[in-house]
């Protein structure tokens, strides 16, 4: 199995994995650099506050459940737009990830961007890993490495998401989709 932690790939909590912050998460990984570290986003926490509620502009692309999600415990004082755009080259205010998958400005109109939106996800805060933290993580076992699904980032559904992710991958991962959310309630 390919554990590289590369951009565009998600990280998905193993059920080991304590810290309540990332407690059968699904992370998407933004930038990783071996000498800075890693930053991702949190894809299954939608929050109580509507993304009209604090870009407006943006509200008409929001997808399904048009929610701010919490992208993990750091840097909750700004925001990550992630978006499905049409094209895979980068411009001002759009940075392509992964196929059509992009991280763009929320600062800009929409309409000012030099690609088509279909949809966008708007993250308050992000996980971050300092050099060497993750790949330490991933190999105690507190992260799986796997690729992301075309459908992932923009689920509808993210309270399905984690187990979802894992079941898909067959053998001994997708029976981990078994475990339950609340270990007291097993």
């Amino acid at each position: 199995m390919d554990e590289e932690p590369r951009i565009g790939r998600l990280l998905v909590a193993s059920p080991r994995l304590a810290d309540p912050n990332f407690s059968h998460t699904v992370v998407l990984i933004l930038a990783r650099d071996g000498d800075e570290g890693a930053l991702g986003v949190v894809l299954n926490r939608p929050s109580t506050r509507a993304v009209e509620e604090i870009l407006a502009s943006w509200a008409p692309l929001a997808a399904d459940p048009a929610m701010v999600f919490v992208g993990g415990p750091v840097g909750h004082q700004g925001a990550i737009g992630l978006a499905r755009g049409g094209s895979d080259l980068p411009g001002d205010g759009w940075v392509p990830i992964v196929g059509r998958l992009g991280t763009v400005d929320l600062a800009r109109d929409p309409d000012d961007l030099p690609t088509n939106l279909d949809a966008v996800r708007v993250f308050s805060g992000h996980a971050g890993w300092g050099a060497g933290q993750l790949e330490a993580e991933i190999e105690a076992g507190a992260w799986v490495v796997l690729d992301a699904a075309p459908d992932d980032v923009l689920c509808a559904d993210p309270d399905r998401l984690w187990r979802a992710v894992l079941r898909r991958q067959g053998g001994k991962l997708a029976w981990l989709a078994n475990v339950p959310l609340d270990p007291r309630l097993n």
